[in-house]
């Protein structure tokens, strides 16, 4: 029997609603809708009623915010419709149900389908209804589901039929293959055709089969082969040019390297692949790569670092990855960005490198501009931006990966096709990871996510060039991602033990299985029929290229497949032996006990047929020369009328200057207790950074190395000279690190190349010809190799193509102490502009550069540079105003400043701030580096909170608001004008509760389920404290693991004096609310019972922080310390106003001591505390609230910078009531909070002023004393 229920959130706590509304007005231009009501509907089999009504209640709603019916009231509404996922996709909300009902039951998970019921109200047409539809419904991922409850839902699937062979293949004229080609759609060329039928007709003597063809056509794929990198250039022609001579002779520079570097072997050519190559390849002859980690296993750019961790040194491997996404963002934007992240992170953990921060970098197309300038067979800009910032965000979020730094990049040519990058961080110390080779007979373990039919043909999708049409049916090549599964393969790979043990590993990206564990070995034997599936159907060929994700294949020696498989186990993942390594080099794949794949490895290895081209580079205009005029149109207006508040306020709004803090706040910045920078410092959180500071992941012990990235790109530079692009898209990022205290010679760069779609014509190669041109005399010219890359060649769409782009990423090591940041400090200090040098065709003096930056590397270690910002295609009017803002600082700019200077681009040079007592110092120094006149006095921070340029005077109000309201409708950053001030007061307890129950060293229970991701953060914090942890994770695979972690948890809390609920999100946060998970499982008698006796027999304590809150909260052990069934009235936490997850450092003071937790602090103590969160809005009857208030419960409150609790955003972050952070049981022992306490040790947050550190850890550990 199929039951079916309905959720509704109560009124005044539905944003969504509310978002959709506002959407439907501004941009679809729907004014005749009036009211919108949401539910989510919920269809279930295989449990009887009432477990049903039990997670009615309990799973798919909560009494305090939702409405549950049996039928959705749409009486009134003029249209109803129903969305859901399409067949085969991920479906979170239901997986987590069904999980949820698992722990309920402790029997079989049930099968439950979701739906998403919308209502509309007004006076609407047809059109306005198809409008609204297209804008909720995006049909490469979900569709229009029936209102009619279904029968079943079991799946009459038909048994997959055998693999058949393509019959008379070998014997195909051109004319017949051609036509398979097209009726296959294949991204192989003819010529690749013709040499696949060559091999068989001569080599294997037969015709191939189906899932042969498309094995190969993804090894061929460009995605996976870079074929039109590895095209053979055979004729390049220079146009002529004044830029011709710099260009020409780089390239000569490169042949030159060539011929020496490859004398007497023929099996080089010219091609974009080795321009890549090269210049590393140079340097490293040159002894300059020492660092590189040598290994025949490329899973990221791996260098080796020697670390001191408690004194000692020991050597660490730092990965770094960039991956793009670009077509499966533009067509699915959640899943797209999501799985962006999910595949960067999957190739250094893959490596077994532990991935501890994310930058994120993008490029799109203006989204504010009306919906109905969409292009036909396009998704609106403003929904690819907010859906791919979602789907990026939730999967960092919710693995728990530190974003450090996130920038979109605006160009009308990313109208073509979206790019989407992702670059991550990973490091392991040395000693942990083996780099070994796959034998005969070692096995090979697939581990982690299921496969389903969930991004088929994703590696050739993604290396085909779209049109209007082909757009719409490319939903199988997007995949979904699973983030708390990818968690678990992190747990899995931190331990030293699990990781000592892999051979070799591969990540499951493009090809699936054919690729990802064809790789490991020449000679393989796979077994498809054990390839774990999402559900039955799926037939040879789909499980042999499906590329669904949060996979992993790892070679192990036979005598360890027992040990591997039982880690495994302990992290609650499906672990299964699929493979065996054979010797002879053959990849086969069987099905059925068929042999459905048998391929040379050799031939494999070809990679398909030979491919040449000509290149005709075409040169940049000198007359439209991007260094000697101002880029923005409209700056360059007012400049010209001399009306200069109005320029400087127009660059400040400007697309590519102004603020993105209601973007960057989506992403988890301090996850993981390594950020050393948050992304927007000073006292207001406005100073953008320009880069990503963290120090080392280190599980035990006490580090000082931190490494930084930042990354180097102007798509208006690129599109007027790709060349020049490329050189200052290095010198750009390398500036970046400079600014941050970062040391230059110690650089390693990485590259994302992104294209138009090639073609025979010459010219069509000119642009990545050149930029790569560039980068490599960039390269040669610092002596500072790029050690990694990722190139996409399909930015085409009908006749538009994305701008040439190539972004270069830098990653540098450092000590902690040697990092400064961007704000300004303070009033009377000086500006001084350090200017590189550049010859007559517009390039960098690269010796001039490199001693420009050792001196002011130098003078930052000295104290004598307290800030410092790299300006980039903008000009020193941006620069100075956004290091200005964070604490809301102002600038005078010096009469003799040329507006040129102000606004025009300065890419290389650094403005930095020096206290005027030390200005002589930075004279001296650059007199002594023969620099005299690369350094200028351009201004002084001022004490008026003004920008003032001779008769130019801009207040710091007007500033701000030019600077934030471009993006506001797209990404808001204010849900609520509310600004009201809360006035409460403190509460002194006479007497705080006394353990009796004395230990000298406690220890501290950590339950771990899916989707928890502060585990690491808790354990280390109380240990530092001085207390033992356990930490647990729940097993739910199936009914006895379920029994088992039960009986556990129940031994672990028996064993423990606290138990601390860490933050996460808890199943996914699904079904739509927080902590479900958590709190399901302690709903278990047994587990009840065992919290129960340890807070009323043995003074135990409870906290939880941010998730684990909300766990305490669904529990009823908050606010009354026993464990009980939610009601209408309790306290909750629901959704921000906002609408969107929130992260950023805010202020909480302390209410109440009555809480032991609190025995440290006194009230009214402020600190300054990390909150990382999208339901944090505390909300409760204001009857209740008083209560808590009367009864010394409110334990901390969110407060201005004045101290003063508000319900103002940002202070407040999400609207909680009464500004109330966080609350205690009655007696004070169970205590939770909304803020990370646990995310801090010295040297984190250095862009943020307050005191950091809460000491709850401290006060726990010590009740107990």
């Amino acid at each position: 029997m199929v039951f079916r229920t309905y959720v509704e959130k109560r009124q005044g706590l539905a944003p969504e609603c509310e978002a959709l509304l506002t959407d439907c007005r501004d941009f679809l231009g729907v004014q005749g809708l009036r009211a919108a009501r949401i539910w989510n509907r919920y269809d279930v089999e295989g449990i009887e009623a009432p477990l049903f009504e039990n997670a009615c209640r309990s799973v798919f709603s909560e009494p305090p915010l939702d409405l549950v019916s049996d039928a959705a009231d749409t009486q009134d509404a003029c249209a109803v419709f129903a969305v859901e996922p399409l067949p085969g996709q991920f479906d979170q909300r239901a997986d987590s149900a069904s999980q949820c009902i698992q722990l309920l039951s402790q029997g079989d998970r049930p099968r439950i389908r979701t739906a998403k019921v919308y209502a509309l109200y007004g006076t609407l047409t047809d059109a306005d209804v198809e409008a609204v539809k297209r804008y909720v419904i995006n049909p490469v991922e979900s569709r229009e589901a029936s209102l009619k409850k279904p029968e079943t839902l079991a799946k009459e699937l038909a048994d997959p039929k055998c693999v058949s062979s393509v019959e008379g293949f070998t014997a195909m004229d051109e004319a017949a293959l051609s036509a398979l080609l097209s009726s296959m759609g294949l991204a192989m060329d003819i010529a690749d055709l013709k040499a696949l039928q060559d091999y068989f007709r001569e080599t294997e003597r037969r015709d191939p089969t189906v899932t042969e063809l498309r094995v190969v056509d993804t090894y061929w794929s460009d995605h996976c082969r870079h074929t039109t990198f590895s095209t053979e250039l055979k004729d390049v022609k220079f146009d002529d040019g004044f830029y011709k001579k710099p260009i020409e002779e780089t390239y000569n520079d490169y042949l030159n390297t060539f011929k020496n570097l490859y004398e007497g072997r023929s099996d080089k050519f010219v091609c974009l692949m080795d321009i890549a190559l090269l210049a590393m390849k140079r340097l490293k002859k040159e002894g300059k790569l020492q660092d590189q980690e040598e290994s025949d296993e490329i899973n990221a750019c791996s260098i080796v670092v020697p670390v001191e961790v408690d004194g000692q040194t020991e050597e660490w491997l730092v990965n770094f990855k960039n991956e793009t996404h670009n077509h499966p963002t533009e067509i699915e934007p959640f899943g797209g960005a999501a799985t962006c992240l999910g595949g960067a992170i999957r190739d250094p953990l893959s490596g077994r490198t532990y991935v501890y921060q994310a930058m994120r970098v993008t490029g799109a197309a203006d989204p504010t501009v009306s919906v109905k300038d969409t292009l036909p067979g396009k998704l609106p800009q403003k929904k690819i931006v907010r859906e791919a910032a979602h789907g990026y965000s939730s999967y960092g979020n919710q693995i728990g990966l530190a974003t450090g730094y996130v920038k979109e990049v605006y160009h009308p040519d990313y109208v073509a096709k979206r790019m989407e990058i992702g670059a991550v961080m990973g490091a392991a110390p040395r000693r942990a990871v083996q780099r070994l080779t796959s034998d005969p007979g070692d096995i090979i373990i697939l581990l982690g996510g299921r496969t389903g039919r969930d991004g088929i043909g994703g590696a050739t999708g993604s290396s085909k060039a779209h049109n209007t049409q082909s757009t719409s049916v490319c939903g199988a090549e997007v995949q979904k991602g699973n983030a708390p599964t990818e968690r678990k393969i992190q747990r899995l790979f931190r331990r030293e033990e699990v990781a000592h043990i892999i051979k070799k590993c591969n990540d499951f990206g493009a090809g699936g299985v054919s690729v990802a564990i064809g790789e490991l070995a020449d000679g393989l034997r796979i077994n498809l029929d054990k390839v774990p599936k999402k559900y039955a159907g799926l037939d040879g060929t789909e499980l042999a290229i499906s590329e669904s994700q949060e996979r992993m294949a790892v070679v192990v020696a036979p005598e360890d497949v027992k040990t591997f498989l039982g880690y495994a186990a302990e992290e609650n993942l499906e672990a299964v032996e699929v493979a065996v390594v054979t010797e002879d080099p053959r990849l086969v794949l069987e099905w059925r006990g068929k042999e459905i794949v048998n391929l040379s490895r050799a031939f494999l290895d070809t990679n398909g047929a030979h491919q040449e081209t000509n290149v005709e580079v075409e040169m940049p205009e000198e007359k439209e020369n991007y260094f000697k005029k101002i880029a923005a149109p409209k700056v360059a207006e007012a400049v010209a009328a001399n009306d200069m508040k109005a320029a400087w306020m127009t660059e400040l709004a400007d697309l590519n200057v102004c603020s993105q803090k209601g973007l960057v706040e989506m992403f988890d910045g301090s996850i993981g207790v390594n950020s050393v920078y948050m992304p927007f410092g000073g006292k207001y959180q406005l100073t953008e950074t320009q880069s990503m500071v963290a120090k080392l992941p280190v599980a035990k012990g006490d580090c000082d190395t931190v490494t930084m990235m930042s990354y180097g790109f102007d798509p208006y530079l690129s599109s007027w000279s790709p060349y020049h692009g490329s050189v200052y898209a290095v010198l750009e990022s390398l500036s970046r690190i400079v600014t941050a205290g970062g040391d230059y010679k110690k650089v390693r760069f990485t590259f994302q190349e992104y294209f138009r779609r090639m073609s025979e014509d010459p010219k069509r190669w000119s642009q990545p010809f050149a930029a790569l041109l560039g980068a490599y005399n960039a390269q040669i010219g610092f002596g500072l190799p790029s050690i990694g890359g990722k190139d996409s060649m399909s930015g085409t769409f009908n006749d538009i193509d994305v701008p040439p782009t190539l972004v270069s990423f830098a990653v540098d090591i450092a000590k902690e102490k040697d990092i400064i940041t961007p704000e300004l400090k303070a009033v009377g200090d000086q500006l001084v502009l350090f200017t590189i040098k550049k010859d007559e065709f517009d390039l960098p003096d690269y010796a001039q550069v490199m001693k420009l930056y050792d001196t002011i590397h130098a003078l930052i270690q000295a104290g004598v540079i307290v800030s410092a910002y790299a300006l980039d295609g903008k000009g020193l009017a941006a620069a100075v105003s956004k290091m200005a803002f964070g604490n809301k600082l102002g600038i005078t700019v010096n009469e003799d400043v040329s507006k040129e200077t102000l606004f025009a681009p300065g890419f290389g040079n650094i403005v930095a701030e020096v206290p005027a007592e030390k200005v002589a110092e930075v004279k001296a120094a650059f007199d002594a580096a023969g620099l005299a006149g690369y350094e200028a006095l351009v201004g002084w921070v001022n004490e008026e909170e003004s920008f003032i340029y001779g008769d130019m005077r801009i207040s710091m109000e007007e500033a701000l608001h030019a600077w934030t309201a471009t993006l506001e409708k797209v990404f808001p950053t204010r849900a609520t004008e509310n600004k009201d001030e809360v006035k409460t007061g403190l509460y002194k307890a006479d007497n705080i509760y006394v353990c009796k129950n004395k230990v000298a060293k406690p220890t501290v229970f950590i339950p771990v389920f899916p989707g928890t991701n502060c585990e690491y953060d808790s354990a280390d914090a109380f240990e530092r404290a001085g207390a033992n942890t356990i930490v647990k994770v729940f097993k739910n695979m199936n009914a006895n693991d379920i029994r088992e972690s039960v009986d556990e948890f129940v031994k672990a809390i028996e064993q423990s004096q606290i138990i601390m609920f860490p933050g996460g999100f808890s199943a996914g946060d699904e079904p739509d609310g927080s902590a479900k998970f958590f709190a399901t499982a302690f709903q278990n008698a047994k587990i009840k019972e065992a919290v129960m006796k340890l807070l009323n027999e043995r003074d135990g304590l409870a906290l939880g922080i941010c998730n684990g809150f909300q766990a305490l909260v669904k529990l009823g052990l908050l606010p009354y310390g026993e464990i009980r069934d939610l009601e209408t009235e309790s306290p909750t936490l629901t959704f921000n106003n906002i609408g969107r997850h929130v992260s950023q450092i805010v202020d909480t003071r302390i209410v109440s001591n009555k809480s032991p937790w609190l025995s440290e602090v006194e009230p009214g103590d402020i600190h300054a505390v990390a909150v990382s969160h999208g339901e944090g809005r505390f909300y409760a009857p204001e009857s209740v609230i008083k209560e808590l208030f009367k009864n010394g419960q409110v334990a901390t409150q969110y407060v201005d910078p004045q101290g003063v609790p508000t319900m103002e955003m940002p202070y407040n972050p999400n609207g909680s009531l009464y500004a109330i952070e966080g609350i205690t049981s009655p007696d004070g022992r169970v205590f939770g909070k909304m803020c990370h306490s646990e995310r801090f040790v010295d040297g984190l947050y250095r862009n943020i002023t307050g005191n950091k550190n809460q000491k709850i850890f401290v006060s726990g550990v010590n009740y107990f004393k």
